[in-house]
C-alpha cells in the first residue's frame, strides 16, 4: 500500500488543479516500438517500419518531461515490448516515477517475467478469443496457448489483466472470455475494436454489438472482475444507440510515438503518428493552448484510457470509490500489499 497511496494523493492533487480550469495529462501511453512478432488483423502498427529506436538515456528523457507535465500512470505498450532486450531497465527508470503499467501479446512472457515483474504495477495480456479464434486474429499459431502459460506464470508475480477486443469475429466470445478471467484468477478489460485506415476493418456492426455490451455490463454487475465502470458500458450505450453523448477529456491522456514524439489530439484520430519530441516543449504550456473543443464530442472509439477518465468526477463520492478506492483495494490484495487500517481510513476520507 506503500506504493499505491502516494500515487493517488498525487493524481488528487493534479485532478484537483484541473477542476480550477488547467489542464494537464494524468495518463501517459508510450510505444517502445511497432514491431511485433504477431500480425493483429485489427492493429495498424506492426505494419509499420520502425525508427531508430531510442536508448535508455532518451527513454529516461521522456518519462521525466511527463513526471514535470504531471503524469502519474505510464503505461508501455507497442508492437511487442518484450521484443526489447533493455525494457528490464525502461521498466525500472519508469517504476522510480510513474504507477507502471505494461501491455504484451504474452508469446514470450513467461520466459522474461522474472526480469520484468518486480518494475511493474499491473500487467495487461492481450487475449481476444478463445483458442483457434484468437490464433485467426493473432495470426500466429500457438497464440492463446502461450498468452495463457504466460498468465499463468505471471498472476501470482504481478497483478495480472486479460486485455480483450471485441470485433466482428469474436462477438461470441466475450462470456468465454469473462469465465477464462474468472478461471485463472485475473482481471478482465475490455475494448472494442475501432477501424483503423491501415489495417483490416474489424469493427463489428453496431446492431450485432449492443448485446454484447449490453452482456458485459450485466456481468459487471454481478461481480465480473471486469476493470472497466458500469457507467463505462452506459456511457457506450447512450451515446451509440440513444443519442446521449459522452464529453471527451483527451487531454487527461498523453501519448507518446517510439520517437518521443506528442501525439495529439489524441491515440485514436492520429494513429499514433505523433509530431513534436516531449522533451522539446513545455507540455502544461501546450496543453493550455491547444484547442481541445472540437474532439470532445468525437465519441468514435470506446476505449477505456479516454472514455473512463473522462466519466470520472472527483466530486461523485460513488466514482471516488468505486475508481479509486475500490481499485487500489484491489491492487493492494493481488500485490500482497494490504492496506494497513491507517492507509485504508485515508482512502476513505478522500471518497468522501
Amino acid at each position: 500500500m506503500a506504493v499505491v497511496e502516494p500515487v493517488i494523493l498525487r493524481s488528487l492533487k493534479r485532478s484537483l488543479r484541473n477542476l480550477r480550469g488547467e489542464k494537464a495529462p494524468v495518463l501517459a501511453g508510450h510505444k517502445l516500438l511497432y514491431r511485433c512478432n504477431l500480425e493483429c488483423k485489427m492493429c495498424p502498427f506492426w505494419r509499420r517500419e520502425d525508427e531508430e529506436l531510442l536508448k535508455l538515456p532518451e527513454e529516461i528523457r521522456i518519462m521525466d518531461a511527463l513526471a514535470n507535465a504531471g503524469v502519474s500512470f505510464l503505461g508501455f505498450e507497442g508492437g511487442e515490448p518484450l521484443l526489447r532486450r533493455d525494457l528490464p531497465e525502461i521498466l525500472e527508470a519508469a517504476h522510480q516515477r510513474f504507477h507502471t503499467s505494461l501491455v504484451t501479446n504474452g508469446w514470450l512472457l513467461e520466459h522474461r517475467l522474472p526480469e520484468l515483474a518486480r518494475h511493474v504495477d499491473i500487467l495487461f495480456v492481450s487475449l481476444d478469443g478463445i483458442g483457434e479464434t484468437h490464433d485467426r486474429l493473432r495470426g500466429i499459431p500457438r497464440s492463446f496457448e502461450r498468452a495463457v502459460s504466460g498468465m499463468r506464470a505471471s498472476r501470482t508475480e504481478v497483478p495480472t489483466v486479460i486485455s480483450h477486443t471485441v470485433t466482428r469475429e469474436n462477438l461470441d466470445h466475450a462470456e468465454r472470455i469473462v469465465q477464462l478471467a474468472e478461471e485463472l484468477d485475473v482481471g478482465l478489460t475490455v475494448q472494442i475494436a475501432y477501424d483503423y485506415r491501415t489495417a483490416d476493418p474489424m469493427s463489428p456492426e453496431r446492431a450485432r454489438l449492443r448485446p454484447t455490451i449490453e452482456r458485459l455490463r450485466d456481468l459487471k454487475r454481478s461481480g465480473a472482475p471486469l476493470m472497466e465502470s458500469q457507467g463505462y458500458f452506459d456511457a457506450i450505450l447512450g451515446s451509440w444507440y440513444e443519442g446521449r453523448p459522452w464529453r471527451c477529456k483527451p487531454w487527461l491522456t498523453i501519448n507518446i510515438d517510439p520517437a518521443g514524439r506528442i501525439v495529439l489530439p489524441c491515440y485514436v484520430l492520429q494513429e499514433y503518428q505523433g509530431r513534436i519530441p516531449v522533451w522539446e516543449v513545455d507540455v502544461r504550456k501546450l496543453w493550455n493552448s491547444f484547442n481541445w473543443e472540437p474532439y470532445e464530442s468525437c465519441n468514435k472509439c470506446a476505449l477505456a484510457c479516454y472514455l473512463e477518465p473522462s466519466l470520472f468526477r472527483w466530486t461523485d463520492p460513488s466514482h471516488v470509490r468505486q475508481r479509486v478506492v475500490g481499485a487500489a483495494m484491489r491492487y493492494a490484495q493481488r500485490s500482497g500489499r494490504a492496506p494497513s487500517p491507517p492507509a485504508a481510513s485515508r482512502l476513505i476520507q478522500i471518497a468522501t
